[in-house]
């Protein structure tokens, strides 16, 4: 069975198949970074997810870690593939959580890491949000912890309050 497995994955580097990766969010913890930007101004850059994980809302940008990837290595492919930029970061997270859904079977226990990040160029503008309704990947600036947050990540409403 694990031959079996094995084969089917490919190369673990590249990400997962979705029924694989389910799998293992069933049986094991998570590692995911997620990266606070934050302006001159203090607002903070959040994307919308609507990923039938949660209510949709806006969240901080994250990624789950890839095997033999690193932190930093993941940190760049959030930036690039959630808001088509780079950021430099600090390099230790400035919050480590553990979060358990009691009752969710997929995606039920991670560990997130949170980095501090600055924005090297300006995120792409065909992802802004413009008005209306957001939709998903789309970014927008924050001054204050928006209502639509999702659950998951009002661990963090204390830093998305501009100082």
């Amino acid at each position: 069975m694990i031959e079996d497995l094995e084969m089917r994955i490919g190369d673990p580097t590249k990400g997962l198949p979705d029924d694989v990766f389910l799998f293992l969010t069933r049986v094991t913890p998570m590692i995911n970074v997620d990266l606070l930007i934050r302006d001159e101004g203090g607002r903070s850059l959040l994307t919308w997810r609507d990923d039938g994980y949660h209510a949709p809302g806006w969240h901080i940008p994250g990624g789950i870690i890839r095997f033999k990837e690193t932190f930093e290595e993941r940190i760049r492919a959030v930036a690039l593939q959630e808001l088509g930029t780079r950021v430099s970061f600090s390099p230790e997270p400035i919050a480590v959580n553990q979060v358990i859904h009691p009752t969710r079977k997929n995606r039920g226990h991670f560990i997130s890491l949170l980095y501090a990040c600055s924005l090297q160029a300006p995120p792409a503008q065909a992802l802004a949000f413009c008005g209306e309704a957001p939709r998903p990947g789309q970014w927008a600036w924050h001054e204050m912890c928006p209502e639509d947050l999702i659950p998951v990540h009002q661990m963090y409403r204390k830093y998305l309050q501009v100082e």
